[in-house]
């Protein structure tokens, strides 16, 4: 379903780094109903929820370990060559390795810390490097707007909770490149957002339910919908830069906070 707001710019593309059945499948369909050309890069871009969206709505696939520089800026600049500039950057990536989750802070490996880290705000960077090179050379839109860098965080970007330490390095790392961007960027007509999804995210399971893999199955919208959160991200895409929102904080109304 289309949303209001001011229509895209002609040629509006939008990169989605981290493709998954969750946001990055939400914000693929909403971008794509409301005539935005979309990219999704993902280290396995043959998962079956990415190729139903490419047979579906003809979205681009692109491979890519977005932790890993030569690979982005490859990216970047595959996509640029195939489709334009993009004007939307989306980074959606968790990036906690395998083994890393409830471990306190004398369990863990300095192997699983630094992994962590280079998968969620390394990655981040490399991105955002990329997105800030292209985007502060397209063309402004009518609203005086060359692009939009939206960085997916998480509750652990506003709370370091026991045995999370790794995951809350890395989220407040997010956090302050976000920040610094952002100062740098927007004067320069580049949108940069930190949105920290404080909550479990249940997306849409086959029975029709939706569900988290370790939170169970959403109960009365206890849960973040990825449909609801792709329609925020669609709304600060299209925000007035007079009214720019730098850090959007998305719970459930029955999280604790």
């Amino acid at each position: 379903m289309a949303t209001s707001g001011a229509p895209p710019r002609s040629g509006d593309l939008a990169l989605i780094v981290g493709g998954g059945p969750g946001i990055s499948a939400s914000c693929a369909r909403l971008f794509s109903a409301n005539g935005i050309k979309v990219a999704i890069a993902a280290r396995n871009p043959d998962k079956p929820v990415l190729l139903a969206l490419k047979e579906s709505l003809g979205v681009a696939l692109y491979g890519c370990d977005a932790s890993n520089p030569a690979d982005v800026d490859a990216l970047f600049r595959k996509v640029e060559t195939d489709l334009g500039a993009p004007t939307l950057v989306v980074h959606n990536i968790d990036g906690r390795v395998a083994g890393v989750f409830r471990k306190t802070i004398t369990e863990l490996e300095p192997a699983m810390v630094l992994g962590t880290i280079t998968n969620a705000a390394f990655s981040a960077f490399l991105v955002g490097q990329q997105a800030a090179r292209v985007m502060v050379q397209n063309q402004p839109d009518a609203n005086g707007v060359r692009g939009t860098f939206i960085i997916t965080n998480a509750s652990a970007a506003l709370k370091g909770f026991p045995a999370s330490s790794a995951f809350a390095m890395a989220c407040q790392a997010k956090t302050g490149l976000a920040q610094s961007m952002a100062r740098e960027l927007m004067p320069q007509g580049v949108h940069v957002v930190n949105v920290p999804i404080d909550a479990a995210i249940g997306w849409t399971q086959d029975d029709g339910s939706r569900a988290h893999r370790l939170a169970g199955t959403t109960v009365d919208d206890n849960m973040a919908d990825p449909d609801r959160i792709a329609e925020v991200y669609l709304q600060l895409h299209r925000q007035h830069r007079s009214t720019w929102a730098f850090e959007v904080a998305l719970r459930p109304w029955v999280e604790k906070w």
